[in-house]
């Protein structure tokens, strides 16, 4: 894992709730479904004991991802960033010249990217062609359907 993890104040809160629910609620959870598949008999064919313990290593390997993370993660004030240029935790408004529309994204780390919620990654290749921008430039970002055009419009925190 990489020792360069920046975050929002609020990406660092969701990791903090979903490590604390991790410890305090699913952990529980996996480990009574693991005693109760158990008490079920002969292990060695026992499907809900596996799929259990599958997900007790996947819960307990969360755990030490996100705990990694958390006492890694360098917090980004964006009250002290410049909205001169497009930064990490800058919400960007871009007109796609293609689709004749305006979008607006936050530009965030790659552990908080949602697309659905309108997160990029600083790492995906509107991100990266982005970052550094200011409002006026245009933007060629490739991507795998090929290139595309965005004008920067405002630039806020």
């Amino acid at each position: 894992m990489s020792d360069n993890i920046i975050l929002s104040q609020d990406g660092y809160e969701k990791m903090k709730k979903e490590l604390k629910h991790l410890k305090t609620v699913k952990r529980k959870e996996v480990i009574q479904a693991i005693k109760t598949a158990r008490a079920h008999g002969d292990l060695r064919e026992n499907a809900e004991y596996d799929a259990a313990k599958e997900e007790q290593g996947f819960v307990e390997s969360r755990i030490q991802e996100l705990e990694y993370k958390l006492i890694s993660a360098r917090i980004i004030d964006e009250s002290q960033m410049s909205t001169d240029k497009v930064f990490i935790g800058a919400f960007v408004t871009i007109y796609d010249e293609e689709f004749e529309e305006e979008i607006k994204y936050a530009i965030v780390s790659p552990d908080e990217a949602d697309l659905k919620n309108n997160k990029i990654s600083v790492a995906s290749a509107v991100g990266k062609a982005l970052l550094g921008k200011k409002v006026g430039d245009i933007v060629d970002a490739k991507v795998p359907a090929g290139v595309v055009k965005y004008k920067i419009l405002k630039i806020e925190r």
